[in-house]
């Protein structure tokens, strides 16, 4: 390998141990009844796995939660309808409702073509950051679905 190659992987290895770095990489959970939370600077990215979506087929309709709205985990904040069946959906994190996506009320199918990047429900500014340790990792949660169907 090239001085210049190693010099050029060392600086990218350093790079990725910056602060900026890790303040900025958004962790992924999950919880047992298939929702996600992806937390990035005390906020949550929330809506349904993919393995949800698919188990629901073709997503017709999403009712999402008011922005202002406060919700503990576990609550319901909103429906979703697909061909098959209707579901509620729960409140991975306790919190308040600071956005939704306002995209699913005319493209709901978003929840099945790309659930975490664009079909995501809402973000929470989280109340009780020690809930998502609750959570399950992307590979336990692999498993979780493995295990239970």
């Amino acid at each position: 390998m090239s001085l210049i190659a190693r010099a050029t992987l060392r600086a990218a290895a350093s790079s990725l141990r910056t602060p900026a770095f890790r303040r900025n990489f958004a962790a992924i959970k999950y919880t047992t009844d298939h929702e996600f939370v992806k937390t990035e600077d005390g906020v949550a990215t929330v809506g349904i796995t993919k393995f949800a979506a698919e188990a629901l087929g073709d997503i017709v309709y999403v009712e999402l939660p008011e922005v202002g709205s406060s919700i503990d985990q576990k609550e319901t904040m909103g429906v979703v309808e697909s061909v098959k069946a209707a579901s509620d959906v729960y409140m991975p994190v306790s919190g308040e409702v600071v956005e939704v996506n306002e995209e699913l009320t005319d493209n709901p199918a978003l929840i099945n073509q790309s659930p975490i990047e664009q079909g995501w429900m809402a973000k929470i500014k989280i109340s009780n950051p020690a809930e998502i340790d609750e959570m399950m990792d992307e590979s336990a949660y692999e498993k979780f679905c493995e295990e239970s169907h």
